[in-house]
């Protein structure tokens, strides 16, 4: 018998209490629908179902499901990329999405994310999965558009189905529970559905990287607790709606790569939470209205490649939390503010391609976080590079036609900059000895100046230089000074070395392939140089070349068959040498090489069968060459 003090009552309630965790098995319709969901997956390498099976119950010993307390599958997640506290796995699953997962009646998170190659249309019958709240299915490569059942999917608040291959017109109207909806990286097309302000929860909205068409809605700005805003990559035209002011929760707005025309809205300046601002790549036109200047927490703000005109306001000066501010590639003129000087984070600066002139301003010498400064293709009349640049501690300087004379300041010596670009400017005199100071240079842009002198010994140490480019100048020596310069292993190795149209002498060294330094180039050109000699048979070593142009540099000898080891190239300019010789058919064939000349020399001999289509002015002034695309050999 029982205790009298435990009643009847008590023991129903001890009962009721410990339900949750007496669950039944799993439900046989849902067994089934998972069961044959599983039947169409045609490739599983890490076994993310080898647990799924009708011996065991799928409750409580099938990995990625969970059940309520009457046996029905509340939630289904087996993504392809899991983590732990000590491991990751990245996998895939080949196969399609099975219609009996509409079966799933309780079915409240469904995540098959990352999977890669499950493809396939989104079944109709997920539309019946009435209690979804999270439907995650990005990174596959599902095809045609969302099923229109979708819109009974009134639970929603989360919709994750990016980068797959879904297209055709998005519907939203349903979904007004949703707080973060990403279609991103698909082929959705249409306009921007004008509901979408309906979805007054909305959190994060990421549309970027389709085919959307037509106007961003007025109706977004009832979005009042958006973050994210992400439509870049579209086909948008049209305004930015002034009813984006309403967005004063918005951290991120990114309209970039679109249509957008007309001005920039003033009520931009009601967006008080902004951090990142990206409205780039657009036709964006008229001035930039100085609330830009009352954005209080803006961090990175992004105009370039627009039409925006007028002159910069001196609101700008306001915004002291930016690390970032591109403008480059608009049209806007008069002086540069001064009051940029009091943008203390910022440390990226670039004004490149407009219609700046007057004197740089000595305030910008306060920008001690500045690392990369971009003042190029602007006619500031510069003279001089000013003298107060060395006291900022860049790493970047790009000052491109920007009409600097005279000698290169010995204060640049002693920087720490690694990226440098003078070219197009009045530049004149000797490279200096203590260029060889500067072994922070990674990047080094001389071109169309007015050099003339030898390369210095210390050039030699610019063991981190990777990229150099001196054409159009009046360099003379001998130009192995250059592809023997140290390297600092790992870093160092050329991609890309320019020293075409200068008074370089030769000959190229036979062991030029073998030196370190050109181990990993990819672009060599040398045209329009005095140098002499025969191409070296080393070359055929430099196995990263994608693009060799050696023209009108007084070539002799053979055409190298080594240059046919060059399975990357692409391009081979050869014309206006002095070269004799057949041209080997392997050098003719090789897979990637796309562009050939060898007109202007003097080679002979049928030409190769050639898999590319070269024209026939890629032969001609040869006078001994005969052969498709030249006219045919005489029989002899």
């Amino acid at each position: 018998m029982l205790p009298p003090t435990i009643s009847f009552i008590t023991i129903i309630f001890l009962l009721i209490s410990l339900f949750p965790f007496l669950s039944t098995a799993c439900h046989p319709v849902d067994e089934e629908a998972l069961l044959y969901f599983k039947l169409q997956i045609t490739s599983d390498p890490s076994n993310l179902l080898h647990t799924w099976r009708s011996s065991t119950d799928c409750c409580t010993k099938w990995e990625g499901i969970a059940c309520d307390s009457f046996g029905r599958v509340v939630n289904l997640t087996r993504p392809g990329l899991i983590s732990g506290d000590d491991f990751i796995i990245d996998t895939s699953m080949n196969g399609t999405l099975s219609p009996f997962l509409g079966n799933l009646s309780h079915l409240a998170i469904l995540d098959l994310s990352n999977l890669k190659e499950l493809g396939g249309h989104i079944p109709v019958e997920l539309g019946r999965l009435t209690r979804l709240t999270h439907l995650s299915l990005y990174l596959n490569k599902l095809t045609g558009d969302i099923p229109r059942s979708f819109q009974h999917l009134t639970r929603l608040d989360k919709l994750f189905l990016s980068d797959n291959l879904l297209c055709g017109e998005v519907k939203v109207g349903a979904w007004r529970r949703l707080t973060q909806l990403v279609l991103s990286g698909n082929q959705f097309s249409g306009s921007i559905p004008s509901d979408i302000g309906n979805l007054v929860r909305l959190v994060k909205c990421d549309l970027h990287g389709n085919n959307f068409s037509g106007n961003i809605p007025s109706s977004i700005g009832n979005l009042k607790h958006l973050r994210d805003l992400d439509l870049s990559q579209n086909l948008i035209t049209g305004r930015i709606p002034a009813s984006i002011g309403g967005l004063g929760q918005l951290i991120l707005l990114d309209l970039h790569q679109n249509r957008i025309a007309g001005p920039i809205p003033a009520t931009i300046s009601k967006l008080a939470s902004l951090q990142y601002c990206r409205i780039s790549d657009n036709k964006l036109s008229g001035v930039l209205p100085p609330s830009i200047g009352e954005l209080p927490l803006i961090q990175r703000l992004i105009l370039e490649n627009n039409k925006l005109s007028g002159k910069l306001p001196a609101t700008v000066g306001h915004l002291t939390s930016l690390t970032d501010l591109f403008m480059a590639n608009n049209r806007f003129r008069g002086k540069i503010p001064r009051s940029l000087g009091n943008l203390r984070n910022l440390q990226s600066l670039d004004l490149s391609r407009n219609r700046l002139s007057g004197i740089v301003p000595p305030h910008l010498g306060k920008l001690q976080m500045l690392q990369t400064l971009d003042l190029s293709h602007n006619p500031l009349g510069l003279l001089q590079i000013p003298s107060w640049f060395s006291k900022l501690n860049l790493f970047g300087l790009r000052l491109q036609k920007t009409g600097i004379q005279g000698r290169l300041p010995h204060w640049l010596s002693s920087t720490s900059i690694s990226t440098l670009d003078l070219s197009s400017n009045g530049l004149k005199g000797e490279l200096p000895s203590w260029i060889g100071n500067m072994t922070n240079l990674s990047y080094l842009n001389l071109s169309n100046n007015d050099f003339h002198s030898f390369i210095p010994d210390d050039f030699k140490n610019l063991t981190l230089l990777i990229d150099l480019d001196l054409h159009s100048n009046n360099f003379t020596g001998n130009l192995n000074r250059v592809f023997e310069k140290n390297v600092a292993d790992p870093l160092g190795h050329y991609s890309s070395i320019d020293l075409s149209n200068n008074m370089f002498t030769g000959p190229i060294d036979k062991n030029m392939g073998l030196w370190p330094a050109m181990g990993s180039i990819a672009y060599l050109i040398l045209s329009h140089n005095p140098i002499g000699g025969s191409i070296p048979k080393s070359i055929g070593r430099l196995s990263a070349l994608q693009v060799l142009e050696v023209a009108s540099n007084g070539l002799s000898g053979n055409l190298a068959a080594e240059l046919g080891d060059l399975k990357e190239l692409k391009t081979l300019k050869l014309s206006n040498n002095r070269l004799i010789g057949t041209i080997p058919e392997k050098v003719i064939n090789m897979e990637e090489l796309s562009e050939f000349n060898v007109s202007r020399n003097r080679l002979s001999g049928t030409i190769p069968p050639h898999r590319a289509a070269f024209p026939a002015s890629s032969f001609i002034h040869n006078h001994g060459l005969c052969g498709a695309p030249l006219p045919p050999c005489e029989k002899s």
